[in-house]
This record gives C-alpha cells, structure tokens and sequence, in this order.
C-alpha cells in the first residue's frame, strides 16, 4: 500500500479505471496513511472514513465515474459538506453539519473523488501559519516544529505528507500559494470568480478563492478543471470556459518555453528575502531561460501598497461576513440562561467563539467601515486596489506572467511570528497583489534553503490560467518534484 500513497492522482485515476487497483484500497491505504502519521502532523479536523469507504465503493461498483474516479481528496474545513463537520476551525461552529455542500464538493463527487476528510486551517482562513486554529496547529511534514503555512496548513500538510494525493484549499490572500511553497508542494489560486464561492464560509468576498493544492503540476490542473466553471448560485462566478489547464500544464511539461516573457517584478527585488529564498529563484529563473523563456523587468510600483490595501479590505469584509454568527440561528450560543438580553448573550457568544486573530481582523475591519472614517481608509484602500490592477494590465502588455518567489521565508518555528502580526502578514507580502487584482497565481517547488522548501510563484492575467499552468509544468520539468523526509 506504500505505493498507493505515493502516486500521483494521474496515475491513481488510470489505474483504478483500467481495474488494476480498487478505488477501495485507494481509499484505504490513504485512510490508514492517516491513521499511522495524523497524530504527529494534525492535517485533518475530521476524518469521514465511512463516507470514503462508501464513496469508493460507488466507484468500484461503476457507479460513478469521471475524470478522477476513486482519487481521495481532502477539503478544508471552511467549505460546507452536508451532514460531515464544517467549523472553519473555530470553536463557534464547533460541531455544525450543514444541510448543504458547496458547488466545489458537488463538482468533486461528480468527478468521482473520494473525500479523505476536513483539514486544519487558521480559524476563518485569517491566517499566515495555521497555529490560529481553535483546534490546534498542524506540523510541517518537513519539520514538525516549524508551521505548514496557513491558512490552509491542513489541506499542504496532508499532500506533504501523503496522506492525500488531493487537497482543495482557499486563497483570499496566498493561502493556498504559501502553504505550497513551505511544505514542498504545488498550491494554485484560479482566477478570482473562476471557482465558485457557493458554500464557502466567506471571510473575504472580493477576495476569497477555492483551489486546488498536490504535488506535482499536472495533477493541479486535473483538479482544477474539475471544481472550475461558472455556477449560477455565485453572483460572482464568471460564465466563460475555463481555459486548458490540463493541455497547458501537458504541453510545459515538454520543457519548451520559446516565445514566452516572464515578468521580473521591480519592486519585489529588495523586499528583504531570505538569502535561501533568493538563491533558489534566481536558480530557477535562469532553469526557464535555458528552456526558451524571455526574463523582461517591469515595474508595478503600486505593489507596495498591497499589503496595507489589503489589510483595510479584507478585514472590513470580514466584519461584515462574520456578523452572522450571532449566537441565535447556529452555532455556539453562550449565556442563554433566560436572564440575559439577546445582545449580551451575542457578546458573550462572540466573545467565547471567536479566536484572538479573528477578533483582531473584526475590530480593524469595523473602524475602517465606521461613520467618518470609511473614506479614510476603505474607500481609499479600494482606490489603491485599483492601481495595483492597472499595473497588472500594463505589465501583461510587455509580458506573458510574472514571476516571484512566493513567500520571502522557509517555515519558519511555531510561536516565532504571533506576538507581531504585522511580521505574520509579511508572510503573504508576494502573494497578495494577485488578490486584489483578481487574476491566477501559483506556487511551485523550486528547490531548498536551510533544508526546507522554497516557493515559486507564476501570475497570469485574468482568465489565462492555462498560461501559469504551462510555465509551473515547464519548471517542474527541469527542477522536479521535492520528497519530504520521512515520518
């Protein structure tokens, strides 16, 4: 069953369609894979095994099938799946089984995936390390004392340590690319509208973005095509096709790169990277020359105010958002004794329910919202995001994507970055722009500093997801995949 676990969802896909191996024992090996390793790696929240066994039965029997019949995937924990535990790792939805599944999850069944399980996130996706989960944090498979990334930790840290070949993930500001690029792992973030929303516990509505993580390119894009397309119940969803990802990840797999710019962003060069980080990018950036690519600067200079801009948006949409768990429809529900009006016991709820980070993002997000300052600071925000999408379209008239190194560290200790936010959030210091602009990025392996993996990042306009997914696949062709220690 070794075997099993560390094969691609490509390969695990052809063979349980050609009757070489059972989606049973697909299913199986994983779910004992997680039995033997999740107690030191704390990927999952939730671990359906009834579910899995039954969904793989379905399979076996032929009476489901699609393009990934039989893969087990895990889904993070903040997208509904009725009647398995949705939390979004805090404690005021502890024990909530929605009546529902999102489109994503009625997309996944359709295609025929198993799902393993929910994983551990940064409670509400507010996150750069996943140790802000009420449940605990989950451990990097490459260093179980440093942080797998957040917020979708959970989802990277099961690929890592092979305890899924699949994973489905959020990106409201790199929280599927960062993950991917501390763990060893590829994470992609389709363009925004270009996966639906529908069933997602929404933290940031503007922003917030399902998507795929594994671990190679190629399988990326399988489970991309599968979850993407226009959704009617998204008013967001965009109703185009979804563009080739799977072709386009075949054909940069080839090595063949002649013809395509890659955009070296200007302003991201003395964004203080670790020397490691550096090093490895500038290795791979040259690895893309010699397969036929064109390094062109180019200059985005309203990129350095991402960070801000986003840290006024998201937290205002999240206080928003977050409005709804009152204690009263579902949910935790504290102080209800009968002697209590209904907003001391929504305050007492609240007070309980939500984690400090959450809390923190509510209270910057309200004031920037409140009477006599919203000019001041969201509506200028919003203005600064329009900037950074202007130098988007002007950058992608002189080049194909744009490349960076996805994250300007290796994982870092746990406990290192919580009693400084603001050195948190540099954690996503490369990943946000593409957020607030709207358009695809990914995050591919790229090689080692210190021992721990290094991200690359590819950033495509809107709607051209298939031109980062053939410069990730070119890349992995000439730098390969990485194989974390062992557990």
């Amino acid at each position: 069953m070794t075997d099993l676990i560390k094969m691609s969802a490509a390969e695990l896909a052809s063979k349980i369609k050609s009757k070489e191996v059972s989606a049973v024992e697909v299913a199986q090996a994983h779910l004992d894979r997680i039995e033997a390793v999740d107690a030191r790696v704390h990927a999952f929240l939730h671990v359906d095994r009834a579910g899995a066994l039954a969904a793989a039965e379905r399979v076996d029997k032929g009476e489901v099938t699609g393009p990934l019949a039989g893969v087990p995937v895990a889904v993070k924990d903040v997208i509904a799946t009725k009647g398995v535990p949705t939390t979004a790792a805090s404690k005021i939805l502890e024990g909530w089984r929605p009546p529902y599944n999102a489109t994503i999850v009625e997309r996944l069944q359709a295609a025929g995936t198993v799902m393993l399980g929910k994983t551990n996130m940064d409670e509400f996706a507010m996150g750069s390390s996943t140790e802000y989960s009420a449940y605990g944090p989950t451990n990097n498979p490459w260093d179980l004392g440093r942080i797998p990334g957040g917020s979708g930790g959970g989802s990277a840290a099961a690929i890592a340590a092979y305890e899924a070949p699949l994973a489905i993930g959020t990106d409201t500001g790199g929280s599927i690319r960062q993950p991917g690029a501390v763990t060893g792992t590829v994470g992609a973030k389709p363009t925004y509208g270009g996966t639906s929303r529908y069933g997602l516990i929404a933290f940031s509505s503007s922003l917030d973005t399902p998507g795929p993580c594994a671990r190679n390119v190629e399988d990326a894009a399988l489970l991309h095509a599968v979850i993407a397309g226009h959704d009617v119940r998204d008013s967001t969803s965009i109703p185009q096709p979804v563009p080739d990802v799977v072709g386009a990840a075949r054909l940069g797999a080839s090595g063949d790169l002649s013809g395509v710019k890659l955009g070296l962003v200007k302003e991201f060069a003395g964004d203080g990277s670790e020397p490691g980080v550096s090093a490895a990018f500038r290795e791979s950036l040259e690895a893309l020359v010699k397969l036929g690519a064109e390094v062109v600067e180019v200059s985005c200079p309203h990129f350095q105010y991402a960070l801000p801009a986003y840290y006024l948006i998201a937290p205002s949409e999240c206080s928003s958002n977050l409005a709804r768990f009152d204690g009263v429809r579902y949910g935790l529900r504290v102080g209800d004794d009968g002697n209590r009006s209904l907003e001391e016991v929504m305050s007492l709820t609240r007070d309980a329910g939500f984690g400090p980070e959450v809390k923190r993002r509510i209270i910057l997000g309200t004031y920037a919202l409140s009477s006599g300052y919203y000019d001041a600071y969201y509506g200028q925000a919003q203005k600064v995001r329009t900037l950074i999408t202007r130098d988007f379209e002007k950058a992608f008239e002189q080049v194909d994507v744009l490349v960076s190194p996805t994250t300007p560290f290796v994982a870092f200790p746990f406990g290192s970055r919580t009693s400084d936010p603001y050195q948190m959030y540099l954690a996503d210091l490369f990943t946000i722009p593409t957020n607030l602009y709207g358009g695809p990025a990914i995050s591919v392996p790229c090689g080692l500093s210190e021992g721990l993996p290094v991200g690359f990042q590819i950033m495509a306009p809107t709607m051209a997801d298939d031109r980062m997914y053939r410069v990730a696949a070119a890349l992995e062709s000439a730098v390969g995949t990485l194989t974390p220690p062992a557990l």
